[in-house]
């Protein structure tokens, strides 16, 4: 079963092949994807990599977390699902999840 991993701490000009071809060395790399700010395109410093098998993907943990990788350290993790807190699963800062209330005051 594939797994999901966080990494963290990228370089600015690591690309999403780039990453992947690192993975790579470890296992077999479903996905690779580093996160791009949507208004001025650059990297946001973190992505993600899906391993093909959980040993893989411990495997890639145990020997990529806290190691230098064009010139930065990574942090490497077991993603989180959304909204479950930590690297990777951040809650939402919107202040979801309310009952909607807002309503006028006059």
């Amino acid at each position: 079963m594939a797994k999901k991993l966080y990494v963290g701490g990228l370089a600015y000009a690591t690309s999403s092949e780039g990453l992947r071809t690192y993975f790579e060395q470890i296992g077999e790399v479903t996905s690779a994807s580093v996160i791009m700010d949507r208004d001025t395109g650059q990297s946001r410093g973190f992505g993600f990599v899906e391993m093909a098998s959980d040993a893989d993907a411990q495997r890639a943990i145990d020997d990529l977390n806290d190691k230098e990788f064009e010139g930065r350290r990574l942090t490497v993790n077991e993603a989180r699902e959304p909204g479950t807190g930590g690297a990777g699963g951040r809650p939402r800062r919107d202040g979801g999840g309310g009952d909607g209330g807002g309503g006028r005051r006059w």
